[in-house]
Parts: structure tokens; sequence; C-alpha cells
């Protein structure tokens, strides 16, 4: 009886089970099918099991079904996003067909899996109106033309497919499309593509985007479609001649058109006026010069309007004027004007009542903001930044609904605090490189709970924030360089868990990091920036923040301890000028590094072999260490290096041939070292690129190999103070780098994206900036031309002989030329003045012979001259610009005579009274006019000092270098003028 009832539950059951099934079992089996041919790696279709409890497919994940007759309709399959693994889960294999079985299909998004082709039977799908296969990847590249057969099909999306596509004849057989997308596939070889395009009478929208549409396309494109809505065809670099004609037929219907990153050139026609239902305009990047025509006021739908990135040079106001009516005045959401050549004032923009974005930073506006404005505006984001508007901020209670509020890098000035107050809705703030001055509290901020990015950085502002006070808001983006917070550790960062962005570089700070600081730093941080502070202390192990490739610098403080662990993703790793010191083996690891600058510290021990390690690194600089042992052969691995430093060391041995492979190398610095054997020929071979070679006080003999002739683009060259012996090569003037050509080919600096924050607005980008070590008479100071280029040539201290070639005088760049303290012979090149750019010159203490020639004093200038302890005779040509110069420039040469020596050439009057009066009162004039030329002078080569991050931050930098050298100018002037002074009361009390 028991068993009975059991067997008829379960009959029961069964039938139940039959009865919720809906599915149709043709489609279920042809879905098995198709399932077999697949490769599901993440379980994708775990769904789709072949059992009783999942027998119904249309519950299947991506399964469609039709209501009235269960069959199967609709198949999405589109790869997805998991955030959990940050990665795209996608399907791959075959598409089996299966799927012809499933008669009534009439959508099919395979979109984003990968699969060995796009089979030819998808064109016998009769019923399939929808079919997208956007960013698959695919073993094979033919395309099926088979596809031409689906005349039911109304949209057609093969974005970035990567299909060979000549043929496009099957394209005008689907009559029915009305959307068709094949955009970033490569169309330049599809035969009649635009011919066929005019047969698609039922065609809405049409992209074709970075397709390398070909130039030669018929101006017809697009004339018999007469519902024609929406048209992009950007990226294309299609000149106007091929847009216009075909585009200003359909004025009566386009809504959307996309014209961006092609050449359209010239001023922008007024036939735009007459798209009166147009609601998007996108021109970005075409090279278009003007202003906008007046008919622009007749686009009465226009609610976006995209014009940056071009030459448009018209005045704002006049730009709105021309917008102004009861059209776009009243539908404009959008105005995108960003990089341009925009002039005049701020209009009063908030009469446009819809505006919600207005960008336009980048221009060239000038003024102040208006006195007032006539209306509460709507707008949410306002970007105003890299123009030159000055003033004060206006009153920003009228636009209270602001949620991103830009205007870095202008000239604005008086206070900012209680400005931002009404901004509660405001969630990024960015004000850096401007003149606010004043104090910013608590208070100030405490409304602005929605706040997640603020960069106030260079401006002369005080943050007083308590260290126990609790943030309303939670920031992404902290940059404060140069904003004075006090010389405590800021407390109140405790509060801030979510950053990604810290930037409180030249803050003031003369503290220790506490310990909450380096524990609540969060996996992912992307920029981590305390340089230039008087932070102490020693760095814990930081190893734990990795995942988002950080950039780090901790440079110009008072670190000490060895170094610790930093995230292996690592891209910038700044720690100079600090006190670190012990072994850098730690940094094997840091496969991503970019960026590492150790300079300036207390390092020792050999350097690791490991170089092949960090083959991504593009800055090397470890100078002013104490290394020692040879530079290893893995440094040859550094194919992308191009700047390296390793001066002031105590490096030895002979220069490894891998260094020969670093063929990207624009810098390279290895001065200040033991570095021995003759100077390599590969070195000429190897660095075609190479602007500054530099190996001054090293241990290198033998001669000037010729091949350093083939640095075409050398600008510096240093092999001063080594054991160089045999003459100066003849081919220097070959030399492209140190001759003088049109401006802007020469370079003063090496510029270099340091940062690369995809997602921040910080303008951080790092800069070389090539300076050279000069000395005159044992005093040596960095030298860096002012607003100008050191193109230096220094073989000075070594055993060169003799004569001084001619060809030298080519190198017409020159600013500094140090030829002294060897065995030179011979005379002066007479057409040395052919120099005009010489800043620099210093042959003395060789065995030269002869009289200065002429030319010499024809170059205005110089600021340095030795020709000092040689064989020189004759009269010193007269000019101002010799005359000019101390006696010492010319002592050692007892056969010359004339102003400013005291030996009186032949034939020139004296006076009997004073016979030293004249050169007494020059003296005199010498000690009150000091030349930068006692203070700069070339021997000891090149150093190349990193600066930090400039971009934004430059300004200020610079005008801190410039202090400290003004500092430096002025001890050496005091210094120089005791000197001066207590060798005259010497000479009068000799006397």
């Amino acid at each position: 009886m028991h068993l009975l009832l059991y067997f008829l539950l379960l009959f029961i059951c069964s039938n139940l089970n039959y009865a919720e099934t809906r599915c149709v079992e043709r489609d279920r089996r042809a879905l098995l099918e198709f399932k077999k041919g697949l490769t599901d790696d993440y379980a994708l279709l775990k769904s789709w099991r072949n059992n009783n409890a999942s027998r119904d497919c249309c519950k299947w994940r991506g399964v469609g079904c039709n209501n009235n007759t269960d069959q199967v309709i609709k198949l999405d399959l589109p790869a997805v996003w998991s955030d959990e693994l940050e990665q795209l889960l996608s399907l791959s294999g075959e598409i089996d067909s299966s799927l012809l079985s499933l008669n009534s299909l009439t959508y099919l998004d395979l979109s984003g899996n990968s699969f060995t082709r796009i089979p030819n039977f998808l064109g016998s799908l009769n019923s399939l109106q929808h079919l997208k296969l956007a960013n698959i990847e695919l073993t094979s590249s033919n395309f099926p033309h088979q596809l031409g057969n689906l005349s039911s099909l109304q949209t057609l999306d093969l974005l970035a497919t990567p299909v060979v596509m000549k043929n496009t004849d099957w394209l005008s057989r689907l009559s029915s499309l009305k959307y068709l997308n094949l955009s970033y596939i490569d169309l330049s070889e599809s035969v009649g593509l635009l011919n066929n395009a005019i047969r698609l009478p039922s065609l809405v929208e049409l992209h074709l985007a970075n397709c390398l549409l070909p130039n030669n396309t018929d101006k017809s494109f697009v004339r018999s479609m007469t519902n024609l809505s929406v048209v992009d065809i950007s990226y294309n670099d299609l000149p106007n001649s091929m847009i216009y004609p075909w585009l200003f037929n359909f004025s009566s219907t386009l809504t959307y058109i996309d014209l961006s990153n092609n050449k359209l050139l010239g001023i922008i026609p007024e036939a735009f006026g007459m798209f009166k239902n147009l609601q998007t305009l996108d021109l970005t990047n075409n090279g278009l010069q003007g202003g906008i025509p007046s008919s622009f006021r007749n686009m009465t739908n226009i609610r976006e309007l995209v014009l940056s990135g071009n030459n448009l040079n018209q005045d704002l106001p006049s730009f709105f004027d021309k917008l102004s009516g009861l059209g776009p005045q009243r539908t404009l959401q959008v105005v995108d004007l960003y990089d341009n050549q925009f002039t005049g004032n701020l209009p009063d923009f908030t009469t446009f009542t819809s505006l919600k974005e207005l960008l336009l930073g980048r221009n060239q506006l000038n003024g102040s903001f208006p006195q007032k404005f006539e209306k509460i505006s709507n707008l949410f984001i306002l970007d105003l930044a890299d123009n030159r508007i000055n003033g004060f901020l206006p009153n920003l209670s009228v636009f209270a609904s602001l949620r991103e509020l830009y205007f870095e890098r202008n000239l604005l000035n008086g206070t900012l605090a209680e400005k931002l107050e009404p901004l509660s809705k405001l969630e990024s703030l960015g004000a850096s490189s401007n003149f606010f001055q004043g104090t910013i509290s608590e208070t100030h901020v405490a409304n602005l709970s929605r706040l997640t990015y603020l960069d106030l950085s260079f401006n002369s502002l005080d943050l007083e924030i308590g260290s126990d006070w609790s943030a309303t808001f939670q920031l992404e983006t902290i940059s404060l360089s140069s904003c004075k917070l006090g010389s405590s550790f800021p407390g109140w960062l405790r509060t801030q868990t979510n950053f990604s962005v810290l930037d409180i570089s030249n803050a003031g700070i003369n503290d220790s990091v506490p310990s909450w600081f380096w524990e609540s730093l969060i996996p992912g941080i992307r920029y981590l920036n305390l340089s230039s502070n008087q932070i102490h202390g020693m760095i814990p192990d930081l190893d734990f923040i990795s995942g988002n490739r950080p950039l780090i610098d901790m440079s110009s403080n008072n670190f000490s301890g060895n170094l610790p662990l930093f995230p292996l993703d690592t891209v910038t790793l700044k720690l100079n000028d600090n006190m670190f010191s012990g072994l850098i083996s730690s940094l094997c690891n840091l496969t991503s590094l970019s960026h590492l600058d150790l300079s300036n510290n207390k390092l020792s021990g050999e350097l690791p072999n490991c170089w092949n390690n960090l083959n991504n690194l593009n800055i090397l600089n470890l100078e002013n260490n104490g290394f020692i042992g040879k530079v290893p052969d893995s440094i040859g691995a550094l194919e992308f290096v191009k700047m390296m430093s390793l001066r002031g060391n105590s490096l030895i041995g002979e220069l490894p041939t891998s260094l020969q492979n670093c063929t990207s190398l624009l810098l390279l610095d290895l001065g200040e070292n033991e570095i021995s054997g003759n100077i390599p020929e590969w070195l000429g071979e190897s660095f075609a690129m190479l602007l500054v070679l530099s190996l001054p006080s090293n241990r290198f003999n033998g001669t000037i190999p010729t091949s350093l002739c083939k640095l075409k683009n050398i600008q510096i060259l240093d092999l001063s103070v080594n054991d160089i012996t045999w003459k100066i090569p003849k081919c220097l003037n070959n030399i492209s780098g140190m001759i003088m050509r049109e401006k802007g080919i020469l370079q003063a600096s090496i510029e270099y994206n340091a940062i690369g924050l995809d997602q921040s607005r910080l303008i951080i980008t790092a800069r070389v900036v090539f300076k050279a070590l000069l000395q005159w008479k044992g005093r040596q100071s960095e030298y860096q031309k002012t607003l100008g280029l050191v193109v230096s040539l220094d073989l000075s201290s070594n055993r060169l002989t003799g004569e001084i070639p001619s060809e030298i005088t080519s190198l017409s760049a020159l600013i500094a030329l140090n030829l002294s303290r060897n065995s030179l012979i011979g005379s002066i090149p007479k057409d040395i003045g052919r120099l005009r750019q010489l800043d620099f010159l210093d042959l003395s203490r060789n065995d030269l012979l002869g009289g200065i020639p002429t030319s010499l004093s024809e170059l205005s200038n110089l600021g340095v001259l030795d020709l000092s302890f040689n064989n020189l005779s004759g009269r010193i040509p007269k000019g101002t610009q010799l005359q000019s110069f101390d006696v010492s420039s010319y002592a050692g040469n007892l056969a010359l005579c004339g102003v400013p020596l005291k030996n009186v050439c032949p034939g020139d009057e004296t006076n009997s009274g004073n016979p030293d009066g004249v050169t007494e009162q020059k003296s005199d004039d010498d000690d009150k006019i000091i030349n930068k030329g006692f203070i700069f002078g070339i021997v000891a080569g090149f150093a190349f000092g990193f600066w930090g991050f400039y971009g934004s931050l430059v300004l200020k930098e610079s005008w801190r270098h410039a202090y400290y050298g003004f500092l430096n100018v002025v001890k050496d002037w005091v210094l120089l003028r005791v000197e001066l002074t207590l060798a005259r009361l010497r000479r009068r009390t000799s006397s």
C-alpha cells in the first residue's frame, strides 16, 4: 500500500514539473548542443542543465521566450564585468549550427566573447532582427557575406570586431536595417561601402567611427536616407570636402552629429544653422578657426555643443551673444570649448537657464568675473582652468547647484574660504596655482559633506584644522602642496580613510609621521607625496599598499634608516635628498618601476646585479651616495632608460659593454667616480639620441674616440679631470647639437609624464633640467643658463696635446667652452669670435702662443674669460668686452700688454704722474661691478638635477630655486669682494 502511494505521488510531481516547463523541447536540445561547443571557464551557463529541475530553458541565464508560443526568441549572452575579480568574464569556442533550430530567434547578442569565427549560417537565421557581435575576439578574420540575407534585420552591431571587410555588396540587401555600427573596423579597402549604404531606406543610426574611411568616398553618400537621425563618422581624418556636401542634405532629420577628430579645418559653415532638430553637435579636434556663425541661434533644439580642441579665437561674450535667443539660450545644457583660443572677459552665462556643463579650460580668457549674475544658475560643472582670469571670486551662492568647480592655474586672488560655504553640493574643487590668501578653517568646509576631490595646491593658504576635527567629507584626492599645514603632521587626515591621491609636499611639516598614518594607507593608493618638508624618522614597510601602480615621492626630507619594502607594482619612487643608508637590493622586485631617484642619500654597498628585473626604468638617479664596486653587467637590460646618473659614488673598473644596449639614453652621467680604462668606441656608436654625456673626474685614459663625433644631438659633453691624451678630434664640428639652428631645436630640459593619473586633474609632469657643474679658480657652482640653453664642451684637466682645431669654431651654439689645464699648443683660432653665444671661455694653463684674436672682442655675451698662464703675446684687442675682465684673466702671459694689464704696449701714451692710475681706477670699478664670470666656470662637467613634479607645481618651485640661487650669488660676491679688497691693500702696502 505504501509503495503504491509512493509511486502515485512521484507520478503527480513528475507531471507537475512537466506542466511548469514552458520551453519547447526542440529549442532546449538546440541550446544544450550550442553549449557543448563553448568553453565556460566562469560558469556563466551553469543554469543550462539537462535535468528535470532545470528543464525549463526559458529560465536559463540569457534566454528569453515568447509568452504565447514558449519558443526561444532571445539569446542575450554578452561578456560581463566582474568587480570582484576585476576582469571580463566571457565565453569562448565555436558558435554551433544548432542555433538554426531556433526558428523564432529574433535577438542574438554574443558581444565581448571569443570565437574562432563568425559562421556563415548566421545568414540563415531568417527571423533575426537584432545581431550584436561587438568587441568579440576571433581566430579567423573572414567575414560572412551571407549576413546580407537577413532581410528582417533591424540592428547590426559589429563594433571593434576584427574582421576583414572588402566586399560590402551584402549590406545593400538589409532593407529593414535601422541601426548600423561598423566603428573601429578597418574599412579602408571596403569597396562600395558608402554606395551600398544609400540603399538602406530605413536607417536611423549610422556609426562609422575610426574605421579609416577612404577619402574618395562618394559625395552622394546617405543622400537617400530620409530617416537618418544619428551620424557618427568621428576619427576618420576626412576633410570638409568629403563631409559637408552630403551632410547638409539632412537638415530636417538629424538630431545627433559627431564629426570629431577629422580634418574639417577652416571656419564653421553657416549651413549648420539649418539643423533645427539637432540636439548634439560634436566638432572636437578638427583644426577649426574663427568663431561660430550667427546661424547657430537657429538651432532651436540644441542641447550639447562640443567644440573643444580647435583653434577658435572668438571673443567669448560674442560667442554667447550669437547663441542668444529663444533657441539655444533656452535649450543648451552642455557647452564644451575646452582647449581653444577664446579671449575676452567672462560673460554672464546664467542667462542660459538650462546650462548644466560649461567647460572653458585652456583658453586665453582674461579679465575678471562679472560684477553680478542675473539669475540663479543650474550649473553642475564649471571649468575655467588654465586661463588668465584675474581679480576676486564672485559670490558663489548663485551656483549652489555646482557639483564640480575648477579654476586651476589662473591669476585669481583674494580669499577663498568664505566663498566655499554656500556650495553644499560640491563634489570636486580645483583651485591650485592662483594667488589666494588667508586661512581656511573647519567652519569654512564643514558644509562640503559631498566633497571627494580637493586641490588647493600652490596658493598662500593656511589650513588651520584641528588635529581632532572629524571631517564631514571623505576625500579621494587630497592635493595641498605648498599650503601651510603647520609644523605638526596634520592629524585631521586620520578621518580620511578613502584617499588614493595625497600630496602634502612643501607644507612646512617638521615632525615624524605618526604610526596611524602608515596604518591607514589603503591598498590601491595611486599617489603619495610627502616631499620637501622636514619630516624625520624611519619609514615602515609599505608593500601592503600595492594594487594600483602607486607613485611615491618622499624626497627632500630627513628620513633615515634602511630602505623599507615598497609595493611590488610601484611605478615611481623618489627618495632623493634624505639620509637613507644601507643596501638597495630590496628594490630588485619592483618590476613595474619607471622612475627611481635615490640621489643624495647615504646608501652604500655594491650596486645589485638585478637590473634585468627593472627593465621598465626610464629614469635612474643614484648620484651622490656611497656605492662601490663595478657597474654591473645587468645594467644593459635597461633598454628603455632615458636618463641615468651614477655620479658622485666610488664605482671602479671599466664600463660594462652591456651598457651599449641602453640605446634610448638621452642623458648619461657617470662623473666623480673611479671608473677607468679607455673611453669605449661604442659610446658614440650606440647612443644616437644622447643629449648629455658627462664622464668627469674619473680615471679614463687613452684618446678621445672619434666615434663621439657621431653623437649628432649632444649638447653637453664633459670629459674633464681624467687622464686623456693625444689631440682634440677635428670632427667635433659634426655635432649638430652644438651648432646654432632654428629656434626650438635645441633642448634646455627633458620633460616626461611622471604621474599619468588618468582619473585626476592634477598636472604632475616631471622635468630634468640640463645643468653643469662649473668652477672658476677653485670655486664650483651649479650652472643653468637663465631662460636659455646649456650647450657645453669641457675637455679640461687632461693631458691633451696639439693645436685647438679650427673646426671647433663651427660649434656656434656653445655657451661654455673649457679646454684649460692641458698641454695645447699653437694659437687661439682666429675665428673664435664665431661662437656668438659663448658665455664662458677658459683656455688657461696651456702652452698657447701668439696674440689674442681680435674676433674675441666681438663676443658680447661673454661673462667668463680665462686665458691665464699661457705664452700669449701682443696687445689685448681693444673693445669694451675684453677690457672689462679682471687682470687675473690674462695673468701669466708676460708678453701681453694693454688694458686691463699694467704692461703698456709700445707706442701707447702713459700718465707719468700716475702710470698705474687707469689700472687702479679700473680695478676699483671692477670691485663695484661683479660680472657673473666671477661665479661660474667650467671644469667638473655636468650634473643633472631631478626637478620634482612641476606642471602646476613648477611656478612656486622655480621661485624657490631662484631664491636659493640668489643667496649663493650673494655669498660668492661677498667672498670675492673681500679677497679683492685684501689684494688691493696688499698692493698698496707693498708700494
